[in-house]
């Protein structure tokens, strides 16, 4: 590793690019698969096991899991006598792997590799037990993890002391089956489906829907959120396909609608206008499939609609529509299929659904409303009301029950299904509250008008209008809900507005002339496409600038609020807007590859997550229902039979109804008072709402799991490198110790460190290229390249030995350092700077010194967080003197310095057994154990790199001041959230007894059913309405941005 700077690594795709854009190295190149395989094996093999031991309960295995022997019988891993080095790295002094000194002293050692085996027949923790027993006495184990539910055991191992097949023999000893898994084959079959799910309304009926979906075969984790009345299901297509899982989840009695299967990114439904006919539709599936890349077609005649799948690397909608349209001479158009069934579609047909019932059955409540509670108190109507029909029913009596059959059994039918299909599956929820209650008046209301009809001396009392008038009030509570959840997820329909609905395409000649534009529906971009972006306009992809140079404002997907200079060869993000200057974009990334689609996924992923919080409102949910069922039956039978035995004074009775009605009253406002609604909604609608906002403010919040342990954060780890300094280093100072000319020394140096990617290497290269007019200019040869990880590089430049590195580096190579550079080196250190020792021929000829500077603003943000009651902590492979002098600048106290990046992790762990709840902040590529173990892990990271397994929380802007703002942001949402349960649980525990009548015996109060109802549909909106407000959060103004 490079010293002073080992968070920042470059990614594959960089590593590549880098690879092809540099063929000066015409000496013999560095045997990368030699040299690296130990730190990259052993690498791989610590992240594989921390980032995804067993994907969906990776985080929380791994942290249990130590990376140690646990058998002392276990042998020696295996040692090799080179010592090898890594081309990625570079040379330093001081840097940030300065205490892996002993590196280039201790033999390699030999890789460890990590498999994964399918283990069936596991059926409790014993099993479990015995088969990592079992691995565990093999030699050669370095460490195993058994998962029983999923089935599966995860061992790192040494091949040279034990195979794979020998690991799935001894599982096989101990009675259980066992194959091996090709983990990378595995998870890139693993598909994400989503499903819009009808008919939900509480956490009862969310549990029973996951749980089916989490039995069905194949399915390798399902989530389901009220909120957003969405199930996501993770699912292998080889075992499971998407309409059984619709199918799963219409046994359980609710109505799934398809969203996406997981396979959109290959797959397009176009839209087929004009008439079809056998011959047109032959002639169209002959054509399409002659195209290079189509998988698959099919054609639904009766919708005008041919869904294809191909491979978006040969082909694109583009082409399909242009076939499409050229085979049927233009008998046919196509167009990408309109997304009819999206989250929008649903969530307005509801609202519509709702609003129509809610207003259907006002015109028949009101009058119902009118003859029973109004009229009856007006002397001319109240006669003609009262007048007699049969017997002793009067007309009112009969009007009220011919108006509320309509809302009862048409209007609330859907109150009755849904109780049905709950009753069916063991799971009551809030339907069957609402249907016992209102049938128990209604019913109770027929029985007591037909006795009045067949009697001739029998007075009735009926109820007619509280059985409408709670089913009108409880569509109104509905409708209400839905409009208030819809604001919750504009977040994200804000995101997905930012893309442009046309782009201009240039049409290039076979040279590479541009010949025309044409503009065009900007999904029908395709890879390699080069758009033209004009002046105030969205860039339509992502891609990069190969033509003019401009500024473009990212703030709407970074937060960046500062416009970003482009000119050929930068990137560019889809849906940011140019500010000046044309620009040319080669598309890269299209569809749902897009940054801007990275980070809805990430954002919809985040609002399906469950807050472990939510357990509580699950636990509760359970059992509600039927304790308040029992609850009722228990009030109406305590004052019925308070009433038949005299339990209290005659007087207390209305004069309008008997002790039998008045016990009834209590029941049914008991049953229809009690809201599990309000419980279930009280967290996701907060946490929907708060990592829109985030999203919106450059904080990616990975789920509600983040948000709550974000809350509780009082102690936080900051690496140095790219986190607190801003990571791009600088050559600042060159000491020339020999009679050398500058620019040859430079030649040189450069000639040496161009084969590498270390940061610090770069900014050499970089600082020499100043000293040459020419753009391009070309280094010597070097031969006979080496990388030493944590201390330098050496190669061989025109006959001249070049080593490039820190102190160590030149002591293990016999180079003496003569008492002045030893002086500059302390000097440096001093200063916060990384001094790079350069020797030629076994002699010291100059000292380097390279400054990474502090972000602006860092000493305002460790400030701050101390005022939140947050300690910092500066964890870094830095050496001391650097290590103390960036801490002293900051504001940091604690300070570890010297720290390879498993010993972060170790560190988090122990101020985790402290008592303490940690936060980790880093890169989030060599930070990334660290980001595991932490309570919390915050990755920074720009705004493409929205896929950063380790981190909880990423920061897309990269500025420390998101550090304030997602704790200050989780903080304020679990507030919301504490406010929502106390009203949730503060309004059935104090409802639920006024409205049994604790009140009626001191103050004469009584709850009638009807207000009861709209109390139950009130604390609903409430609640919604109270998490919305999350909407306008500010983060704190402190830092003079």
């Amino acid at each position: 590793m490079r010293p002073g700077l080992n968070q920042i690594t470059r990614s594959p795709n960089n590593f590549a690019n880098q690879r092809k854009t540099n063929p000066k190295a015409t000496s013999k190149p560095p045997n990368r698969s030699h040299r690296t395989a130990p730190a990259v094996k052993m690498a791989a093999s610590t992240r594989a096991l921390f980032l995804s031991c067993f994907h969906g309960g990776g985080a929380e295995v791994s942290r249990h899991l130590a990376l140690r022997p646990r058998y002392p019988s276990m042998p020696r891993r295996p040692r090799t006598a080179a010592v090898t080095g890594d081309a990625s790295e570079g040379g330093g002094s001081g840097g940030d792997l300065e205490a892996a000194k002993g590196a280039a002293e201790e033999e390699e050692e030999e890789e460890e590799k990590v498999a994964v085996f399918a283990v069936t027949g596991m059926t409790c923790s014993a099993c479990a037990g015995s088969v990592e027993k079992a691995i565990k006495r093999l030699p050669g184990i370095h460490d195993a993890a058994v998962d029983v539910l999923g089935g599966r055991a995860q061992v790192v191992f040494y091949p040279a002391f034990v195979s794979e097949e020998k690991i799935r023999e001894a599982i096989e000893d101990v009675g259980f089956e066992a194959k091996l898994i090709n983990e990378e084959v595995r998870e890139k079959n693993i598909l994400v489906c989503r499903l819009h799910i009808k008919g939900m309304t509480c956490t009862s009926c969310t549990s029973t829907v996951e749980s089916a979906l989490q039995a069905f075969p194949g399915v390798q984790r399902a989530s389901v959120a009220l909120a957003t009345e969405e199930a996501e299901i993770h699912y292998d297509p080889r075992i499971v396909a998407a309409n059984q899982l619709i199918q799963a989840v219409e046994e359980t009695g609710f109505e799934a609608v398809l969203i996406t299967t997981g396979e959109d990114r290959s797959r397009i439904d176009l839209k087929i206008d004009g008439v079809l006919n056998e011959r047109l539709i032959m002639i169209l599936e002959s054509s399409i499939q002659a195209l290079p890349g189509v998988e698959d077609i099919k054609v639904y005649t009766e919708l005008h609609k041919i869904t294809i799948s191909y491979k978006p690397d040969r082909t694109g909608p583009r082409d399909l529509i242009e076939v499409i349209e050229s085979a049927t001479s233009g008998d046919v158009t196509a167009s990408i299929y309109p997304e009819a069934e999206g989250r929008e579609h649903h969530r307005y047909g509801e609202i519509k659904r709702y609003k129509h019932s809610f207003l259907w059955s006002l015109i028949f409540t009101i009058p119902v409303f009118l003859t029973s509670m109004v009229f009856m108190y007006i002397p001319g109507l109240k006669d003609g009301l009262e007048k007699k029909v049969v017997n002793m029913m009067s007309i009112g009596e009969l009007l009220r029950w011919i108006l509320s059959t309509p809302v009862q059994f048409i209007i609330g039918r859907k109150f009755y299904t849904g109780a049905y299909k709950a009753m069916c599956h063991g799971s009551p929820n809030m339907d069957v509250l609402i249907s016992l209650g209102t049938n128990t008046a209604y019913f109770y209301s027929v029985y007591s008008v037909l006795r009045a009809a067949t009697s001739e001396n029998y007075m009735s009392t009926d109820f007619f209008e509280t059985s409408s008038m709670l089913i009108s009030f409880i569509l109104l509570g509905k409708y209400l809900e839905i409009l208030a959840k819809g604001k919750t997820s504009e977040a994200i329909a804000k995101l997905m507005d930012l893309a442009p609905e046309t782009a201009t395409l240039l049409i290039h000649d076979h040279e590479g002339n541009v010949v025309g534009e044409k503009e065009i529906d900007s999904r029908l971009i395709q890879k390699n496409d080069v758009i033209k972006v004009v002046p105030g306009g969205k860039v339509a992809s992502d891609g990069f600038v190969i033509r003019g140079q401009s500024h473009v404002n990212e703030s709407m997907i970074t937060g960046e609020s500062r416009p970003v200079a482009k000119r050929k060869g930068d990137t560019v993000i889809g849906g940011t807007v140019n500010e000046n200057g044309v620009l040319h974009v080669r598309a890269t990334f299209v569809g749902s590859e897009s940054a801007l689609a990275q980070i809805v996924r990430l954002v919809e992923s985040a609002q399906m997550a469950k807050a472990p919080v939510q357990k509580f409102a699950d636990q509760i949910s359970r059992v509600f229902v039927p304790f308040v069922i029992v609850l009722s039956l228990l009030t109406w039978l305590a004052w019925f039979l308070a009433g038949r035995f005299h339990g209290y004074p005659h007087s207390w009775i209305p004069s309008s109804i008997d002790s039998f009605q008045l016990a009834l009253q209590f029941g049914i406002s008991v049953m229809v008072i009690a809201c599990p609604c309000a419980l279930g909604l009280a967290t996701p609608t907060a946490v929907m709402v708060a990592t829109g906002v985030g999203a919106s403010q450059g904080v990616l919040i990975k789920g509600g799991q983040a948000l709550e342990s974000a809350h509780n954060v009082d102690c936080i780890v900051f690496d140095k490198t790219g986190t607190l300094t801003i990571g791009k280093p600088v050559v600042v100072n060159t000491r020339l110790l020999k009679n050398v000319v500058l620019r040859e020394f430079y030649d040189y140096v450069a000639a040496a460190e161009d084969n590498s990617e270390h940061p610090l290497a770069k900014a050499i290269v970089e600082h020499a290229k100043k000293l040459h007019s020419e753009e391009n200019h070309i280094w010597p040869e070097a031969r006979d390249f080496i990388s030493v990880p944590g201390h330098g590089v050496k190669a061989n430049v025109s006959d001249k030995i070049v080593i490039v590195g820190n102190k160590s580096f030149m002591l293990s190579s016999g180079i003496d350092i003569p008492m002045e550079a030893l002086e500059i080196l302390m000097e440096e250190e001093e200063k916060a700077q990384t001094a790079i020792i350069v020797a030629m021929d076994q002699e010291v000829v100059g000292i380097i010194s390279v400054s990474d500077p502090i972000k602006p603003n860092a000493n305002e943000v460790i400030s701050y967080l101390k005022s939140m009651n947050v300690e910092s902590i500066m964890v870094t492979g830095d050496n001391w003197g650097t290590a103390n002098a960036i801490g002293k600048e900051v504001g940091i106290e604690k300070i570890i310095a010297e720290a390879k990046p498993e010993q972060k992790a170790e560190k988090v762990k122990e101020l985790q057994l402290s008592g303490k709840t940690v936060a980790m902040v880093g890169d989030g590529i060599n930070d990334s154990p660290a980001l595991v173990s932490a309570d919390v892990g915050l990755a920074i990271g720009a705004g493409t790199d929205v896929a950063i397994e380790a981190a909880d929380i990423v920061l897309m802007k990269s500025n420390l001041e998101d550090v304030v703002t997602a704790i200050d942001l989780s903080r304020k949402t679990f507030f919301r959230i504490r406010m929502n349960y106390v009203w949730a649980l503060g309004y059935n525990i104090i409802g639920i007894p006024i409205a049994a009548g604790v009140l009626f015996p001191s103050f004469r109060f009584r709850l009638p059913p009807w207000v009861a109802g709209a109390a139950m549909a009130a604390s609903s909106v409430s609640v919604v309405c109270w998490s919305l407000l999350l909407r306008y959060y500010k983060s704190p103004k402190t830092f003079g941005n």
